[in-house]
């Protein structure tokens, strides 16, 4: 036999023989081996595409409850106003009340004391009158006691009015 490349026969049947034997073992351990490990990375794959898809829910869910949190503070914001426009309105109409209350406080004060100045205008004319009476009984009490003329008479009521005053009968 004639030599190939200068190989003896023994090598390249062992040659052959290896590589028969590598083919055989390579689609083997594919079977054994690459198909369980192309299992483990495909499962591995969905497992990382289920989180990928599983965060995307979570974050749309957070963006959904982002905007529902963003619209309740609007409207907490806008309950705040309408409570604050309410507490102002509400204190503007105690405002007025107090005012209506104090003006009509002022007012009813106001009447009692002209009622009591009144009262003690008429109790001043009331001692006047007694004070008139007495006198008119002292005056007569001089006439009767000195039985005088008119003209005695006369300088008596006007010395008893200058005792009086000019006041007293002017009022």
């Amino acid at each position: 036999m004639e030599r190939l490349f200068n190989l003896d026969p023994q090598l390249l049947h062992d040659a052959v023989l290896l590589a028969i034997a590598v083919f055989v073992m390579f689609t083997l351990l594919s079977y054994l081996l690459f198909n369980p490990a192309r299992d483990m990375l495909k499962k591995r794959q969905e497992r990382v595409k289920n989180d990928i898809d599983s965060a995307e829910k979570a974050r749309e869910e957070a963006q959904k409850l982002k905007e529902d949190y963003e619209n309740r503070i609007r409207n907490i914001h806008k309950e705040e106003d309408a409570i604050l426009s309410d507490a102002r309105k509400r204190a503007l109409d105690n405002e007025a009340k107090i005012l209506e209350q104090a003006k009509a406080e002022a007012a009813g004060i106001i009447a009692r004391a002209n009622h009591q100045i009144e009262l003690e205008r008429k109790k001043a004319e009331d001692d006047i009158k007694k004070e008139i009476i007495t006198v008119a009984s002292m005056i007569a009490g001089k006439v009767v006691k000195e039985q005088i003329d008119t003209r005695i008479q006369d300088s008596l009521i006007d010395e008893t009015l200058r005792e009086i005053g000019d006041q007293t009968w002017q009022s």
